[in-house]
């Protein structure tokens, strides 16, 4: 089998080489190749140590050196590019105009003690790749290449590639011990990839899930968000199966374990909450507010003296609850205002829409947001009941309708897009900065919220001097 590995990574493992030292790209690039993806990292190992890396390669950066990493810059020339000039006599002489190219190198290593479920106490660096390979994930990531010897594949990483199984290498609970977040890794890849969990490696990783506690947020998070912005983010139903959201996402086992007696449902809180994110673009935004649009509702169920669950307030508490999850998971304050704003208005209009109303809605909700709220509402009735769904999609028309209106004719929704502004009622109206003039530009979106033709200098104008009296 033969990879077509970057001309860098080639430079790099020729230069090791030629120094005598073993070297191979390994892991997620083999991986892939394999599978005929694109890789986006081209990480190399090596029998040499991080200070004979240095010796070797003119530039490198100390990225992990105490684990035995280190970043060799590779200039354009060795990395492939024809029209670059040759560097060979110093790579430090590369002109800082030229664009570098960069590959993680690490020696052959293994692991000492783990004690926290996180990170080894120590690594001890070995000259064999067997040892080496050991210590990694899952078969389908401890496999390495090179040109010489093809792919070393000791775990059955190929065969279980081609029967699309995820196995840990050797005792499952070694390695989730060793690192709780391969428990959470696990879920992801299988989303990712399409393929099964090893029953032997399930079973592990259920036992171990309550590992996960030691996992850092920020660790999590990066994984959760993986999986569900894969094309399988269906697997989360996987991971409350086997308790791992019990330990990272606990409001969503709460949500798998409500039901919803109510005719416009067919499922549980959280299963109606799979089949939206199964529904909804792989956007980051989109699919944690997929995630989460319903988080609120076992806090608001109540049941009628017919049984029918009602869960009145959803929304608002929704998005107060996403707000603290998203925290809690390290997200950036972009992610979690734009996520918490389509949570909180995801049921808007379900009970009827006017005109007016959807103006005042949009100059609430930002117009930069429309477009996203209504793919979550029609993810949203894609996890419904067929009850009264006619109307829901009547819903959904009318107010795509009353958007392209406003776009069409540029109505004004804000304050800034008033045709006067704060200066003009400064200098022609004889008005003084401070509240009443901030009062006096709410009164006229207000005004022209209700009737978008009034937006001109002239009536805005005449509706200065009525509330204000001014003949």
């Amino acid at each position: 089998m033969k990879i077509n590995m970057p001309q860098g990574a080639k430079y790099i493992i020729e230069q090791l080489n030629n120094q005598g030292f073993e070297a191979y790209i390994v892991g997620g690039c083999v991986r892939d190749s394999i599978l005929g993806r694109k890789p986006s990292d081209w990480d190399i190992t090596t029998s040499a140590r991080p200070e004979q890396i240095k010796e070797i390669f003119g530039r490198t950066v100390d990225t992990g050196i105490e684990h035995g990493t280190v970043t060799v810059i590779v200039d354009k020339y060795h990395a492939g590019n024809a029209h670059a000039v040759d560097t060979t006599a110093s790579d430090k002489t590369i002109p800082d105009t030229e664009v570098p190219y960069t590959f993680e190198v690490t020696t052959y290593r293994v692991d000492g003690e783990y004690r926290d479920h996180r990170r080894p106490a120590s690594v001890e660096f070995t000259a064999s790749l067997e040892e080496d390979l050991k210590r990694r994930d899952f078969t389908i990531n401890a496999m390495a290449y090179n040109d010489t010897k093809g792919v070393v594949d000791i775990f059955g990483g190929i065969q279980d590639l081609e029967s699309g199984i995820i196995r840990a290498v050797g005792k499952a609970s070694d390695r989730f011990d060793e690192d709780a977040l391969r428990i959470l890794r696990a879920e992801r890849f299988a989303a990712q990839l399409g393929f099964d969990i090893d029953e032997d490696t399930k079973k592990a990783m259920s036992k171990q899930a309550e590992f996960l506690r030691d996992i850092s947020a920020e660790r999590i998070q990066v994984e959760l968000t993986k999986l569900i912005m894969s094309d399988n983010p269906g697997r989360l139903a996987e991971a409350y199966e086997l308790g791992l959201t019990r330990i990272i996402l606990p409001e969503f086992d709460v949500m798998m374990e409500t039901e919803q007696n109510n005719p416009y449902h067919m499922y549980t809180v959280g299963m109606h909450t799979i089949k939206v994110l199964e529904n909804i673009p792989s956007d980051m935004v989109l699919r944690y507010s997929a995630l989460l649009h319903d988080i609120g509702k076992p806090a608001t169920r109540t049941t009628d003296e017919k049984g029918i669950d009602h869960f009145n307030g959803h929304p608002r508490k929704s998005g107060e609850m996403a707000r603290t999850i998203l925290r809690r998971l390290k997200l950036d304050n972009n992610t979690i205002d734009r996520t918490c704003r389509l949570v909180s208005n995801h049921d808007y209009g379900i009970g009827g829409i006017s005109e007016n109303g959807f103006r005042r809605f949009l100059s609430r909700l930002g117009i930069e947001n429309f477009r996203d709220l209504m793919t979550l509402k029609e993810a949203d009735v894609a996890g419904q009941s067929k009850y009264r769904l006619d109307y829901r999609l009547t819903l959904l028309n009318r107010m795509n309708s009353y958007y392209e209106k406003i776009v069409a004719n540029n109505y004004c929704l804000t304050i800034r897009e008033l045709a006067i502004d704060g200066s003009y009622l400064i200098n022609n109206m004889g008005m003084k900065p401070g509240k009443e003039l901030g009062d006096v530009l709410k009164y006229l979106l207000e005004r022209v919220l209700d009737e978008p033709e009034c937006n001109t200098v002239e009536q805005l104008t005449e509706l200065v001097k009525e509330k204000l009296r001014i003949k």
